[in-house]
Order: structure tokens, then C-alpha cells, then sequence
């Protein structure tokens, strides 16, 4: 690949040229998601949806299939990245050593950042342990220990409140223990999705790494944000979340962005309803028809986002429940849906 004006991102061994990310998303990311987003380009990590690391010993231990969140690893391109969570060290471990073993991924992150309650208050996990750092320590060091030579990563927020900030605090925490990179959520758990990221943060914490890369994301939804965040603030990479789900070619249009060449323009309305139908497919292939075309709701709606006649389209394709439904509803509805100026 061209050089990048700004330099790739090193995590431990692997190089990630160019130095953009596909944040891991739960309910979203899957093999499917990463094939399309493959399609087009210009994402230097991909990553999986977060995996739960007691759910996956759960099924080890009893013969089950593993997680779908785990669909297509074994077999896609590299470099790939799986999220896992959980509190409990030797767990994490454990499931890191097979990801590495059997599954051979490229890099092991762990999720420090999820503030789902779900997660945090019922399962003391996620962005709920900010509060304990030195469980974060024993999570991080084990896995470290039991994934060489493989990199482990982190991905945290802000800290767990507006009132209780202590990235800076983690981010010491983080590398000492091991880590070969840190990405950071520029909210805090509280704020959940809310507001502003806060990039002036992130900036901030750099000063308090020695060595390891600092990855920020939060808001990064057009190819100019993604050059600005490189050029005003103290990152190594940026990671895209929400914006690329409807919008997997902004990762191509970053890249070239960061190249200085030209941004692609968005694809045309059908374009992006032919890529919106082939994903579908994909879907259904591994899933079935009916929980497949079910599972694709919530994606049709991403492809939606940010077109005139959203709204309608929205309200129909969250009714469908076969693939005739689907294309009737696509065809009729989809089309009408103008880009926004």
C-alpha cells in the first residue's frame, strides 16, 4: 500500500497501514459487515463484535458451536482483531490463548469502554471497571502472558462520569501491564452516546504513554474528520464506529483523504442499495431466511440513515420478516431516499 502522510500504526509487531480502524460494535460487526467493509477498502484493523469470554468457555466446555460472534474468523483475511470482556483474569485468558491458538488472530483487545448496564452493573465489566484498576492490570498482564507473541490491546472511556475522569490514570495502568496499544472513547460511560466526544482528552493522555500508540475515536463520520483529528490532535490512529455502519466505504474515503488524493464521492442511491442487498445475502446464507432477513433490519435502517424518506423507509423494513417482504420494501421505498444535501 501507498505510504501514508502519517506514519502506519505499529501494535506490537503488526503494522496497520493505513492507521484507521473498524471499531468493534456489538449486534453489528460481523463477517458479513467486515466482507462489505473488505469490499471497498481503506480499513487498516477490522475487528469483530465483542465477544463475552465466559459465554465462549461456557460453550467450549460443553461441545457447543462457539459464538456467532466469532462467524468467519477462522477463515477471513488478516489483520483481524476479536474483542472480548469479562472481569475475571484467568477467564480472559484462557479465551485469549484459543483465539491465538486456534483461531489465530492478529490481535486480542479487550473491552474496558462497553457502558451498557448489561454489562457494567450486572456483570462488573466494560467501562465499569475504570473504577479498578488493578483488576484492569491482572485482565491485561494475564492475557499478555497467555497470548504472546500476539498483541493485546484496550479500548477504555474517558473514565465512568463527567465527575470521575481518570483516563490518564488507566492509560499508565494500561501499558504498564503490557499493552500494545490504547484506544479511547472520548465520552465517559455515563454519557453512553450522547453529546460531543471529547477530543481535547484524548489528545491529553498521550503524555502519559511512554511507547505504546494512542488510537482515539468518538464522532469521526466524514474523511475531513478523520484528517483533522490526525492533524490537531496527538493520535497515532482513529477508529470509526457508528458512522461507518450505513456508510461502510468511509473507511476508502478516509484513506485516500489521508493520501491527499481525492475523496470518492458516496456511491449513487443505487449503488448503496445493491451493496445493502448483497449484504443481506450474506446474511441469509449463514443465518437462514427468516432470522436472517430479521437480523438485516437493523442494518437496512444504517443504510437509511441520513436520506430524505428515511423515516418511511425505516417504519416498513422494521416489519419485514421474509426475503420477498425485504425486496418488496427495499424496491418500493429504498429508491425514494435522496441523499441529503
Amino acid at each position: 500500500m501507498p505510504n501514508f502522510p502519517h506514519p502506519p500504526l505499529r501494535i506490537g509487531d503488526l503494522v496497520v497501514d493505513p492507521p484507521i480502524l473498524q471499531a468493534p460494535m456489538a449486534g453489528f460487526t460481523n463477517a458479513a459487515f467486515r466482507h462489505i467493509v473488505r469490499q471497498f477498502g481503506g480499513a487498516g484493523l477490522l475487528a469483530t463484535e465483542m465477544v463475552n469470554a465466559r459465554g465462549f468457555v461456557w460453550l467450549d466446555e460443553n461441545d457447543a458451536e462457539h459464538p456467532d460472534r466469532l462467524w468467519g474468523v477462522a477463515d477471513e483475511p488478516r489483520p483481524l482483531a476479536v474483542q472480548i470482556w469479562d472481569n475475571d483474569p484467568e477467564t480472559m485468558a484462557k479465551v485469549g490463548r484459543r483465539l491465538v491458538e486456534e483461531y489465530q488472530v492478529s490481535v486480542v483487545d479487550i473491552n474496558f469502554g462497553c457502558p451498557v448496564r448489561q454489562v457494567t452493573e450486572k456483570a462488573h465489566s466494560g467501562s465499569y471497571l475504570l473504577r479498578e484498576p488493578n483488576r484492569m492490570s491482572a485482565i491485561i498482564s494475564q492475557l499478555v502472558k497467555a497470548c504472546a507473541p500476539t498483541p493485546v490491546t484496550a479500548k477504555i472511556r474517558l473514565g465512568c462520569s463527567r465527575t470521575n475522569i481518570n483516563c490518564n490514570e488507566i492509560a499508565m495502568v494500561v501499558e504498564e501491564a503490557g499493552a500494545a496499544a490504547l484506544t479511547v472513547h472520548g465520552r465517559t460511560a455515563a454519557d453512553m452516546f450522547t453529546g460531543v466526544a471529547d477530543w481535547d482528552r484524548i489528545s491529553e493522555i498521550k503524555s502519559h504513554l511512554r511507547n505504546i500508540p494512542l488510537i482515539g475515536n468518538g464522532d469521526l463520520d466524514s474523511a475531513e474528520k478523520v484528517v483533522a483529528a490526525f492533524k490537531n490532535y496527538n493520535v497515532d490512529g482513529v477508529m470509526i464506529a457508528r458512522a461507518c455502519l450505513g456508510r461502510p466505504w468511509l473507511f476508502a474515503q478516509a484513506a485516500a483523504a489521508l493520501r491527499g488524493e481525492p475523496i470518492p464521492p458516496e456511491p449513487t442511491i443505487d449503488q448503496q442499495r445493491d451493496v445493502m442487498l448483497d449484504h443481506y445475502q450474506l446474511v441469509v446464507d449463514r443465518f437462514g431466511e427468516e432470522k436472517g432477513t430479521v437480523l438485516m433490519r437493523k442494518y437496512a435502517c444504517c443504510y437509511a440513515q441520513g436520506k430524505r424518506g428515511a423515516r418511511f423507509f425505516r417504519t416498513h423494513v422494521a416489519k419485514v420478516s421474509s426475503a420477498e417482504e425485504f425486496f418488496g420494501v427495499v424496491r418500493e421505498y429504498f429508491p425514494t431516499a435522496e441523499a441529503v444535501v
